[in-house]
């Protein structure tokens, strides 16, 4: 090939968030000639993509829904299409540019390409997956293996990539993925040493369509790992154990599993064993909830695989804390306990919430309702809260539900969070409630640009009207 044509050719990128941004930076660092396209417009936007046209990156916002002729200027230039996980992988403009043999990949694929030299550990799941990636890292660092983290959470893969072509960049012994199904739909090269599936129940319906194609795709991960390590509490993934490739169980139910025990469990008195050893007790781990001795479990797994002893893993477990926004204790004031749940987008994540922090609660909760049973959800909440504010645009579609299911407790529908977490202090003292759980269970991008940003909104409303120091 010419140079003058290697030149001329485009590699696009489709999204200007996180991850497009770094996909940019990754190709731009190798010298290609590199173009962002962004549906949005508005002033936060321009001012990135002033930024990255100061860096020699183009980027074009086209203020309006992506379209196949949005690509028509460039269509014999165009080398490569990164997709940011944001994009439906099945639009329909990228369906006509793959019918024109165009290379269409997502940008975790993009950053594998890169760093698949590198043993790595891929974390998937509705719920569950960034405790299990954050507490693994956790381990692995304190026993002196030096690791990334990055994927769905922290880091764009992509940087993890840019960052390991310095100089000074230490060699990694083990790279810690979290991956969500969107990111595993656009990557199919991606192939971990290890691959640990947490939970899964119904989410992201909305893209998937059904919850057949959903499990499709997560099981597509495991199918390529070379190690694959699973939850049997999950009663999903139990019930689908035939159809899986097969791999190391581990569950906090001591009962049979067929005919055995996961290969760790723990007893009725709370040890945790590796087959018939007992290893160390389940009280190490400071963070509530039986969801997280699963999430400890599946941690205690990948660590032995990878050969730490169970003395180690244990002294490192000992000094994990909660991930932010997940379940994050931000304090008591006169008795009443605070937790921030952001994280908790979808009915699960919420339901599981509710169940592993002190009741009576007041429920603060609301946002862009997802696909999905709403219904044990909605049994969990009569079970544990006082009361229930909630805010954002599904707040009356909830609010509406939970009339339905004769919810006893005082429903008080809010227009923002900052009114909703006013109204929840005043129910909670009224009511004398234990703590004020902030768990969504709905996605953020109504008032939000993630769950990361509308956490941090709830810290610094909790300060604001609490004397929590």
């Amino acid at each position: 090939m010419s140079t003058h044509k290697q030149s001329n050719q485009i590699h696009i990128v489709l999204g200007l968030g996180i991850s497009g941004i770094s996909a940019a930076k990754l190709l731009k660092s190798e010298g290609k000639n590199v173009l962002i396209l962004e549906n949005n417009s508005n002033e936060k936007l321009i001012n990135i993509s002033n930024k990255l046209k100061s860096e020699g990156i183009n980027v074009i916002l086209l203020g309006e829904p992506l379209h196949i002729n949005n690509f028509t200027p460039w269509i014999e230039r165009i080398c490569s299409i990164t997709v940011s996980p944001g994009i439906d992988w099945e639009h329909l403009a990228l369906k006509e540019l793959r019918c024109k043999n165009i290379n269409i990949h997502g940008e975790v694929e993009l950053a594998w390409e890169r760093l698949n030299h590198i043993p790595s550990i891929g974390i998937t799941g509705t719920n569950g997956k960034t405790t299990v990636t954050n507490m693994l890292n956790h381990v692995l660092n304190l026993n002196n293996l030096v690791t990334d983290m990055g994927g769905n959470m922290g880091k764009a893969l992509s940087k993890i990539a840019l960052d390991s072509m310095s100089n000074n960049y230490q060699e990694l012994n083990w790279l810690v993925i979290e991956l969500s199904s969107y990111q595993i739909e656009g990557s199919p090269k991606v192939a971990p040493t290890i691959g640990i599936w947490t939970t899964f129940t119904p989410d992201h319906l909305e893209r998937h369509n059904d919850i057949e194609t959903y499990f499709k795709i997560k099981r597509s991960l495991l199918e390529k790992s070379s190690i694959r390590i699973y939850n049997s509490d999950d009663q999903y993934l139990s019930s689908k154990r035939k159809e899986l490739p097969k791999g190391i169980w581990v569950g906090t139910n001591q009962q049979s599993f067929y005919s055995q025990y996961p290969k760790f469990w723990i007893d009725q008195k709370g040890y945790i064993f590796e087959d018939q050893k007992q290893l160390f007790h389940s009280s190490i781990l400071k963070i509530p909830g039986k969801h997280n001795l699963q999430n400890l479990l599946l941690v205690i797994a990948a660590a032995r695989e990878i050969g730490l002893d169970h003395s180690s893993i244990a002294t490192s477990i000992s000094s994990f804390k909660s991930i932010p926004h997940r379940l994050e204790y931000l304090g008591k004031v006169n008795n009443l306990s605070f937790y921030n749940d952001s994280k908790a987008t979808n009915f699960d994540s919420s339901l599981t919430g509710l169940k592993s922090i002190p009741h009576p609660t007041i429920l603060l909760a609301g946002g862009i309702k997802k696909k999905g049973d709403y219904l044990p959800w909605i049994k969990q909440i009569q079970q544990s809260t006082n009361g229930v504010v909630l805010f954002g645009l599904s707040a009356n579609n909830i609010k509406k539900a939970l009339l339905m299911s004769s919810y006893k407790g005082e429903i008080i529908v809010k227009q923002n969070l900052e009114e909703a977490t006013i109204a929840s202090i005043e129910i909670a003292k009224k009511t004398n409630s234990t703590s004020i759980l902030f768990s969504p269970a709905c996605a953020s991008f109504d008032q939000y640009q993630n769950y990361e940003e509308r956490g941090d909104h709830f810290k610094n409303l909790v300060k604001k009207f609490t004397p929590i120091k």
